[in-house]
């Protein structure tokens, strides 16, 4: 008979692309979530917690930075015991962001939501997208979005709010910027150098007699420019116009403008000067005559003075025409939140951190669904790149204090231990009984340490018999083993004997000065 195989043991890996959060982590995410949410809350937004999943349909292509959506998100067919050969079931997909469910949102329940309709959400996104250092497939998104109001005063009061919520959580002043465009400008440009809209070619099927491309798109230019901050002035002028080496020597075709054409986009790109009426007068003069162009910048001078008028000066907010965020998907203003101190990177170099939120205005998400056209604006924070900020700051990172370990010393008396483990919960002190084998007091020990314990407590036969306890300060025990003499165990001693009944008293004054020391 032949001997029946074993099925293989899974591996215990993370999935590509996914890893896996601990303690701290999920706690430092959870208390900066809550301090964003009372801001929002404080601005007058509501909460709304939508369905992870989607029908593909629902989602559909209006995705930033990928060009073909379905293709980054997961996604599979449903099985439907109604379906059939002729009508199999619905594809559906986990979010890939938290706006596309918005529109549908708002678009199923409309009759029932005010107008404007205010909204906050926080959860996580899925792209199925190739990960990389620092890149996943599963992140955290917090994002609050106005939906109904036409008014650039909604698109000025994200902006203060996003500025407000960088502080409440530890950014500090001067080590930020909110800059601010507006899609309408960089539209007035592309009518300077490829005419009205309506008489462009669409796409790039027209070609000259030798094959070469006869017509840039609004397309190509738009992924040039958005290279600014990568290859600055002069690469963008090479991209618009003949192509350039890139660093690998590699040669990237260009998009074909003449010089003459190139110049209104470089001027549009390099148009902020240090006052704001001197950076409006440059992007007049890159529109030129385009109606489109001069009500973007009518739009983004309206903001800059709402937001003067809310105390929001140029060091916290400021009209920047280099602000291209995946300005495909928006329709007005854009907003993107830098953070400007700097730090090493992987070769240590310096290096400013960047940009950790951005957003802007999208007036066509949900006419998707409904056929009428419905204002919206909104930004998106990026919650593990906000977290990472923080722990370069030194604003959150430290090690977090685990629960009081009640130590059992005899198996019998677990009654006991739970009674003292209930008192300190009841005091608002975190607590637990050891619930291993309690055979080695040694290893009970060393699970606080592992824990990162600040107090154990002991109570043993003899204890137990004079009515007393053993508290041990495992902070100070830990610090006076690494350096102290003998006299200074005498003078700071780490562990302390207490009536029974000041059990919860002595460990609140012992936590109290482990609190002082830290700070």
């Amino acid at each position: 008979m032949a001997k029946v195989k074993k099925a293989p043991r899974p591996k215990a890996v993370t999935p590509k692309g996914f890893r896996d959060y601990f303690g701290t982590e999920v706690t430092e995410r959870t208390e900066m979530l809550h301090q964003i949410a009372g801001v929002y809350h404080r601005y007058g937004f509501d909460a709304l917690e939508s369905a992870a999943v989607e029908t593909v349909e629902a989602l559909g292509k209006f995705l930033p930075d990928v060009e073909r959506p379905n293709a980054g998100v997961f996604a599979w067919q449903e099985a439907d015991e109604s379906a059939s050969q002729d009508k199999p079931g619905d594809w559906m997909a986990l979010r890939y962001d938290l706006t596309a469910p918005l529109a549908r949102v708002y678009a199923q329940h409309r009759n029932d939501l005010p107008l404007p309709y205010r909204r906050y959400a926080m959860g996580p996104v899925w792209r199925n997208e190739k990960p990389g250092p620092g890149r996943y497939r599963q992140f955290y998104q917090c994002d609050a979005d106005t939906v109904g109001a036409a008014s650039v005063a909604a698109d000025a009061e994200i902006c203060a709010m996003l500025s407000d919520t960088l502080e409440a959580v530890g950014i500090a002043r001067g080590d930020y910027l909110v800059r601010v465009n507006n899609r309408k400008v960089l539209n007035g440009v592309l009518e300077v150098v490829l005419g009205p809209e309506e008489l462009r070619p669409r796409g790039n099927e027209i070609y000259d007699s030798e094959g070469n491309k006869k017509f840039p798109s609004a397309d190509d230019i738009l992924r040039t420019i958005d290279k600014f901050d990568k290859v600055g002035e002069a690469g963008v002028r090479e991209l618009l116009t003949k192509g350039r080496l890139d660093a690998s020597g590699a040669f990237i075709d260009g998009v074909g403008l003449s010089e003459a054409q190139a110049e209104p986009v470089l001027a549009f790109l390099t148009s902020k000067a240090d006052e704001v009426a001197q950076t409006f007068a440059n992007l007049r003069a890159a529109v030129g005559s385009s109606v489109v162009g001069a009500e973007g910048i009518a739009e983004l001078e309206q903001i800059a003075d709402l937001l003067a008028a809310g105390g929001y000066g140029a060091d916290r907010i400021e009209i920047d025409p280099s602000v291209v965020r995946g300005l495909g998907y928006y329709t007005g203003p854009v907003f993107e939140a830098e953070l400007t101190f700097e730090i090493l990177d992987d070769k240590g170099r310096k290096r400013q951190f960047g940009s950790v939120a951005g957003g802007g205005r999208y007036d066509d998400l949900v006419k998707r669904f409904t056929g009428q056209a419905v204002p919206a604006t909104g930004v998106s924070i990026g919650v593990d790149r906000l977290l990472a900020a923080l722990r370069e700051k030194g604003r959150i990172g430290g090690v977090e204090a685990g629960p009081v370990v009640v130590t059992v010393m005899d198996k019998a008396r677990m009654a006991d231990y739970q009674a003292m483990v209930a008192e300190l919960r009841n005091a608002g002190i975190r607590a637990e009984v050891y619930l291993g084998n309690p055979k080695n007091f040694g290893n009970q020990l060393k699970y606080a340490d592992k824990r990162n314990s600040p107090v154990a407590i002991i109570e043993g036969g003899d204890e137990k018999e004079k009515g007393v306890v053993q508290i041990k300060d495992l902070i100070l025990g830990a610090k006076i083993a690494e350096s102290a003499t003998l006299e200074e165990w005498k003078e700071r001693p780490s562990q302390f004997e207490v009536a029974r009944g000041d059990l919860v008293a002595k460990v609140r004054e012992i936590l109290a000065g482990q609190n002082e020391d830290v700070s």
